[in-house]
């Protein structure tokens, strides 16, 4: 696998997770991140994207105020902060990196995606 998410689980409404997208054969910060997300029966969506050039980020309206992409290129992971989560966050989520300046927001042009890890948010 090109890259790996993890930090997963069950969580409270109201709680927090932090998910973390890790990569053993790429060197993540020269690639554009994005993390996305597919609830059953929905399709995947885009939740939340890192420019490779200069760390610039963008969020679908639904997870803005509450998720923060973020990047440690010392360990060579991208992470999403989780805040606030409500029963509409339960989803499998996916990180996903291509080699390309900027953002990127377009779901297909992502060449390297993680198996993804489940999010479910339950009292």
């Amino acid at each position: 696998l090109e890259v790996v998410e993890s930090g997963g689980g069950l969580v409270q409404p109201g709680g927090s997770l932090r998910l973390s997208c890790a990569a053993s054969e790429l060197t993540l910060a020269h690639y554009a991140v994005g993390w996305f997300r597919q609830a059953p029966g929905k399709e995947r969506e885009g939740i939340a994207y890192i420019s490779s050039t200069d760390n610039s980020t963008k969020y679908v309206d639904s997870v803005k105020g509450r998720f923060t992409i973020s990047r440690d290129n010392a360990k060579n992971t991208v992470y999403l902060q989780m805040n606030s989560l409500n029963s509409e966050d339960t989803a499998v989520y996916y990180c996903a990196a291509v080699l390309i300046g900027g953002l990127v927001t377009t779901t297909y042009d992502y060449d390297y995606w993680g198996q993804g890890t489940q999010v479910t948010v339950s009292s």
